[in-house]
């Protein structure tokens, strides 16, 4: 498939069609010019390489369990960068040393709210994420500070914070990582054999779909817990299940569901993401247009079930996600 093509089939359920962003889990908007004018192709080739661990935004290079080749990811960067039409700009460094703890001071009155910390994610883009952190130069985070992001929230600071300032905000922001943090590794890539029932012999769970198609992440527990007889999907790309996924959920990604065809009607089935609504409902609706009745997302998502120290099977290295804002209006979750 062409860059196009990529972007619609992968993309857009989360940055919008248009790449405007913001259509689930707080993506944000790819076009916005103060955004291009800052970023080389290498640090767009890395973000969809690599993803965001503990968001919604996977993992989609094919030597992490993705489905992008190098040449495939080139195509797709190739048309965000046409879609934007926007030309790389010279960035400024900083021309201080910064002070984290004074930094830290600025961040807690006008950046946390939006930005989150270590615990909490916000609206915007998460700071604390050590893939973002690892990618983003100084140079990058001052021109997003100085220049804002028209469109959104994320107001120019140029009028607002001096050149110290600046600098002692982003020193204080590399904080979030952890030098002695211990490498992230993966586990086994799914062979597509898994055995798709948790408990073949159980009951058949009790529960209620909120809206026939929501079950609580509380509910669910429960039902497995009790070693009900249903089904576990996991709707993330393949690279997500080996870094972190429910003990006993089957990788269906929702860009390949040739597997939704092994699963008997009759039995129940409940969808994941991160989102935690959209790709899981993605697969859902393919389940329904199937002839399927009892199919339904996992409300809260993995991330939810994760936090509550529920049954996961993890890699060395992965923790516990930070907890999230609820969606804007208007925006799937």
């Amino acid at each position: 498939m062409q860059g196009k093509e990529l972007y619609a089939a992968l993309c857009s359920a989360c940055h919008g069609k248009a790449l405007e962003g913001y259509a689930a889990d707080h993506a944000p908007s790819l076009i916005t010019p103060t955004f291009l004018e800052s970023v080389n192709d290498e640090f767009l080739t890395r973000s969809i390489t690599t993803g965001r661990p503990g968001t919604s935004m996977a993992a989609y290079g094919k030597k992490l369990g993705g489905p992008l080749d190098d040449a495939a990811i080139a195509r797709l960067v190739a048309f965000v960068r046409a879609r934007g039409n926007v030309p790389q700009k010279q960035l400024a460094g900083l021309t201080k040393a910064g002070d984290p703890k004074a930094g830290a001071t600025i961040y807690d009155a006008t950046c946390r709210v939006c930005h989150g910390d270590l615990k909490s994610r916000g609206e915007a883009v998460h700071l604390a994420n050590p893939m973002f952190l690892a990618q983003a130069s100084d140079p990058f985070l001052r021109h997003a500070i100085v220049n804002g992001r028209a469109g959104t929230k994320m107001e120019a600071f140029a009028k607002k914070l001096d050149e110290q300032q600046l600098a002692d905000v982003i020193a204080y922001i590399r904080t979030f990582v952890n030098p002695a943090a211990p490498a992230i590794s993966q586990l086994p890539a799914p062979t597509g054999k898994e055995p798709l029932l948790l408990f073949p012999k159980g009951k058949e769970p009790d529960w209620t779909a909120r809206e026939d198609r929501f079950v609580p992440v509380d509910i669910v527990k429960k039902a497995y817990d009790e070693k009900r007889k249903f089904i576990i999907i996991d709707a993330r790309p393949p690279s997500e299940w080996m870094r972190a996924h429910i003990t006993g959920a089957v990788s269906i990604p929702y860009h390949d569901l040739k597997r939704l065809d092994e699963i008997a009607q009759d039995t129940w089935v409940i969808a994941y993401c991160a989102c935690p609504h959209h790709l899981s409902g993605d697969v859902v609706d393919a389940l329904k247009a199937r002839g399927h009745t009892k199919a339904a997302i996992l409300d809260e998502g993995i991330n939810d079930w994760h936090r509550k120290g529920y049954p996961m099977t993890v890699a060395e290295g992965v923790e516990k996600p930070a907890g999230e804002p609820p969606a804007p209006a208007g925006q799937i979750r």
